[in-house]
């Protein structure tokens, strides 16, 4: 695993999977991934400081769309984004019960089928109902990881998945799931 200072980079078949600590909304990736909520109308954090800096259309958008259930994903253009597209990810709100899990994959899962399904070679993730939702961090990235690398095995049309951590904490413990997952 190659790594600076706020950069782990590794490989996964001939695609690239990159942790970074930043900015989500200035990722220049062809779709960044939005930790929506179902009614995918806003909200705080990574939602909010997205369609802050989408626009107006993309809420007009989200509108129309009429929500998403818990552990799925819809696609929206990303207006005035440097990415293309948002995909609404619509995470679980963390209770302690495996089925946790099981949402949080299948978010993953789907935010990545719907780059396969649209030809979106790179795609940025924040990690994913670890703000409000209350998931914690070191449960969260593991999952998140595995879901991707897993993903990554069957599909090479997509050549990047950068994850975007808000913080040190967060980029830590993904950059510790990481290790575990693809050591040197």
């Amino acid at each position: 695993m190659s790594a600076g200072s706020d950069q782990a980079k590794v490989h996964v078949r001939e695609s690239a999977l990159e942790l970074v600590e930043g900015d989500i909304t200035q990722q220049e990736t062809e779709a960044i991934v939005n930790a929506a909520n179902s009614s995918l109308l806003g909200g705080g954090g990574v939602d909010g400081a997205i369609h802050r800096a989408a626009g107006p259309e993309l809420l007009a958008e989200c509108r129309t769309l009429g929500g998403c259930p818990v552990g799925e994903a819809r696609l929206t253009r990303g207006y005035q984004l440097k990415a293309r597209f948002v995909i609404h990810g619509v995470g679980p709100i963390y209770s302690g019960s495996p089925h946790d899990a099981e949402l949080l994959t299948s978010v993953h899962r789907h935010a990545l089928q719907l780059a396969s399904e649209h030809g979106i070679p790179s795609i940025a993730f924040p990690a994913i109902s670890t703000g409000v939702y209350g998931y914690p961090l070191e449960e969260a990235a593991p999952t998140a990881l595995v879901t991707v690398i897993d993903y990554l095995h069957q599909h090479p049309e997509i050549e990047l998945v950068r994850f975007v951590l808000f913080g040190q904490r967060a980029y830590r413990a993904y950059e510790a799931a990481l290790k575990t997952l693809v050591p040197n």
